[in-house]
């Protein structure tokens, strides 16, 4: 399986500890965030990964050579411009391509994990599960608080999402029955969606997900409700990261 760690956002929320490094080499428990991901995916089995950088990208391709690539393939998409979530993964899409054109390539999925998130979500089963539902992307939800919940229905697919300051949903498969779940930063994808990806330019992921699932498209959540995730965009999550490290609820 290969995968893609997001990094390429300014890390604005994380100020100061980014003024002068990418939120990428920020640390936690004496490691940067980017050698959490990348040995958490290692763990899962990836052995060939791409990250996509813009803010500091330079010393990110200096921290992996550095760092020998973890002993994995790594390889760095540079924006020039910032492409969002949806931009930036179909600037990649020729490392998820590159093994052929035949049809079978297209059902090889691939992971996509959040440099400012650690967890301990189970990302073997998430797999299982998203084979077996024959999923175009499957998503890792929590029932938790958040500013922007995403909306799925009976049958775990997107049909909505809610967010804003007055919260107010947008569906866009009406007439369900829904329930609000935080998204974990992390998806399983097929390429299949790369043909699907019509929007230009610097877009949101979600947007894409919540057009495709207008058309049918399944687009189908992963429950990960007990297991460990945090969210580390802000110094003080930070902090309570590197205090959960000390008391042994991270290994």
């Amino acid at each position: 399986m290969k995968a893609m760690v997001l990094a390429a956002g300014l890390g604005t929320r994380l100020r100061p500890l980014t003024d002068n490094r990418p939120k990428a080499l920020v640390t936690v428990g004496g490691r940067t965030l980017l050698e959490i991901a990348l040995e958490r995916l290692r763990g899962f089995g990836v052995r060939e990964v791409i990250v996509n950088a813009h803010h500091f990208a330079e010393m990110i391709c200096a921290y992996l050579e550095e760092n020998g690539n973890f002993g994995m393939r790594m390889e760095v998409s540079r924006e020039e411009e910032l492409l969002d979530t949806g931009g930036g993964l179909k600037k990649a899409a020729w490392f998820f391509l590159e093994d052929g054109a035949e049809e079978s390539n297209l059902d090889e999925p691939f992971l996509v994990h959040n440099v400012d998130v650690i967890s301990t979500i189970d990302l073997e089963r998430m797999r299982q599960s998203h084979i077996e539902r024959g999923a175009l992307a499957t998503l890792a939800v929590q029932e938790r608080k958040t500013s922007r919940h995403l909306l799925f229905d009976e049958q775990h697919s997107l049909c909505g999402r809610r967010s804003g300051g007055d919260q107010a949903s947008k569906l866009v498969c009406p007439g369900q029955q829904v329930e609000a779940l935080g998204f974990s930063g992390i998806h399983i994808i097929s390429p299949r969606i790369f043909p699907m990806l019509t929007e230009a330019g610097a877009f949101s992921i979600i947007d894409s997900y919540l057009r495709l699932a207008a058309q049918g498209e399944k687009i189908l959540a992963f429950r990960a409700d007990k297991d460990y995730w945090r969210d580390l965009g802000r110094p003080e999550n930070v902090a309570q990261a590197e205090q959960d490290f000390r008391n042994r609820v991270l290994s």
